[in-house]
């Protein structure tokens, strides 16, 4: 948190890169690799739907935590990402048969055993060195959609085309920093000013993006890019969540007791 009581997202920590190249540190190989998800997370669903529109479901296997957090260690009070103890336990989640932690903060811990950051979701794991190789959606979904076209079912693909890659990056700006993040940026204030900053932020980019979606199929013209998949993670919780999320009960109530 800033002193302002604005919400600032910290940076991710592991940000090694999985490349085509096979004398690279993480060459892209079928079978190596392992991407931890929850389906309660926008910024690791992305991952998963590039995963998916790839064809890449044989090539690097998936599964996901339970969908709310718990506390992830008895000697303190830290909640986080848990793992089921069983395939029944909750629908969609699973044990972790890779490495049998209770948590994703263990997999941190097993990759670093001096690691002191955040024990996020996605997690792109090296199932050959035992380690995270990545932990930044922005630069998973950059790997899945150009390094690993050799072992893709659809590698013909593209949503990151040259010819549009200015235009996108411009897009992904905006989208993350005022609904990608922002309805983070709501939720997560401690004073007013920041939250109806935030706020004001979020609709107007949302009205933005009414008004590009009403006279092109997609963000970026004519063909489904990688701004739109940013987007629509976000978008598919708004009504369900991030409607009333954002509406931030806290601050009003703060608000009115002062």
């Amino acid at each position: 948190m800033a002193d302002t009581g604005a919400f600032k997202r910290p940076p991710s920590a592991f940000r090694n890169f999985v490349s085509k190249d096979p004398s690279s540190t993480y060459p892209a190989e079928s079978g190596r690799y392992h991407l931890y998800i929850s389906y309660a997370c926008p910024w690791a669903t992305r991952c998963l739907a590039y995963l998916k529109i790839k064809g890449l479901e044989k090539a690097i296997s998936f599964s996901s935590v339970k969908p709310i957090w718990g506390r992830t260690k008895e000697t303190d009070d830290h909640m986080g990402w848990l793992f089921p103890t069983s395939s029944t336990e909750e629908p969609g989640a699973e044990p972790d048969h890779l490495n049998g932690p209770k948590s994703a903060r263990e997999l941190y811990e097993l990759a670093s055993a001096n690691y002191t950051g955040r024990y996020i979701i996605p997690i792109l794991w090296d199932k050959k060195v035992k380690t995270i190789v990545n932990n930044e959606s922005s630069e998973i979904v950059r790997m899945f959609n150009a390094e690993f076209n050799d072992i893709a079912e659809n590698a013909a693909l593209d949503v990151y085309p040259v010819h549009l890659q200015s235009q996108i990056d411009k897009v992904n700006e905006w989208v993350y920093d005022d609904i990608n993040n922002g309805v983070y940026k709501c939720g997560f204030a401690e004073k007013q000013e920041p939250y109806e900053e935030a706020a004001n932020r979020l609709y107007q980019a949302l009205d933005k993006c009414e008004d590009i979606l009403s006279k092109s199929r997609y963000l970026c013209g004519d063909s489904l890019t990688e701004a739109d998949i940013r987007l629509f993670a976000t978008l598919i919780r708004f009504d369900e969540f991030y409607h009333f999320y954002t509406a931030n009960p806290v601050v009003y109530t703060v608000k009115i007791k002062m």
